[in-house]
């Protein structure tokens, strides 16, 4: 009997996913026998090179597709190259985001723009897609990321907060729509994640994010990456609409 966590036969896209959590995300999918299909902008060979090494690694099949996640023409065709080379997909994990902090009063237009393009539009954008690629198959996993901040907030971070916070909201009508369907979406919220993007920040900073974490420690790409694969296997097959927070108790 086959393992409902595997994945043999189904297809998936992971957007942002050359490192941190979408590559770990891309990892673990690849391992459980999906074909994974790449996705970054700024660095086209890496794409390419995340895709072989996953070949390498797992055995089974991966692509690279360089594109920008918020551009509609851009989009549109990534997803006509999809069902070109794949006829399905089965998988889509809306995972790109950008993080840029703030004060109010002191945020200037590019950084409104450009945060709620890859973190609000991209997801909007891809969800229009996979809708159409998946109730062709009558059935589909679609896992947005959001944020702790996206339902909590944090000084500096409105901009962010809102991006995240939208995904949620958009995550809650995409899977009331999309159920009938048998299309499930759902969204994962992570909280102190160790990545680049955390060890930037400065010690003090650092230091307080930490003192909030229940478990006592910051977690990792590899533990985010797992409630993914929950969400997008046969595991999770009647869970629809829900926000699974993966934060070591920081909401507790």
């Amino acid at each position: 009997m086959a393992s409902p966590w595997r994945l043999d036969g189904k297809v998936a896209l992971v957007t942002g996913s050359t490192r941190g959590i979408g590559w770990s995300t891309a990892e673990l999918l690849a391992e459980q026998g999906a074909t994974v299909i790449i996705n970054g902008l700024s660095n086209p060979d890496l794409v390419a090179d995340r895709a072989r090494e996953l070949t390498d690694r797992f055995g089974g099949e991966a692509f690279g597709l360089p594109y920008d996640v918020a551009d509609s023409k851009q989009v549109q065709q990534a997803f006509q190259a999809i069902f070109k080379q794949h006829k399905r997909l089965d998988i889509l994990v809306n995972n790109a985001g950008v993080l840029s902090d703030a004060f109010l009063g002191m945020i200037p237009d590019e950084t409104i723009e450009q945060v709620l393009a890859v973190n609000t539009r991209s997801v909007l954008l891809h969800l229009q897609q996979a809708s159409r690629l998946m109730r062709r198959a009558k059935s589909g996993s679609i896992v947005n990321l959001t944020s702790i901040i996206g339902r909590v907030g944090n000084e500096g971070q409105t901009v962010y907060g809102a991006s995240k916070a939208a995904v949620i909201g958009a995550t809650l009508s995409a899977a009331k729509e999309l159920a009938p369907s048998n299309i499930r979406v759902n969204a994962v919220a992570p909280g102190f994640i160790d990545t680049e993007m955390t060890r930037s920040l400065p010690p003090d900073k650092y230091d307080e994010r930490m003192a909030g974490i229940k478990m006592g420690r910051i977690g990792t790409p590899q533990e985010v990456a797992g409630a993914i694969l929950f969400l997008a296997s046969d595991l999770s097959s009647y869970v629809t609409g829900q926000v699974v927070g993966v934060d070591g108790g920081m909401l507790v």
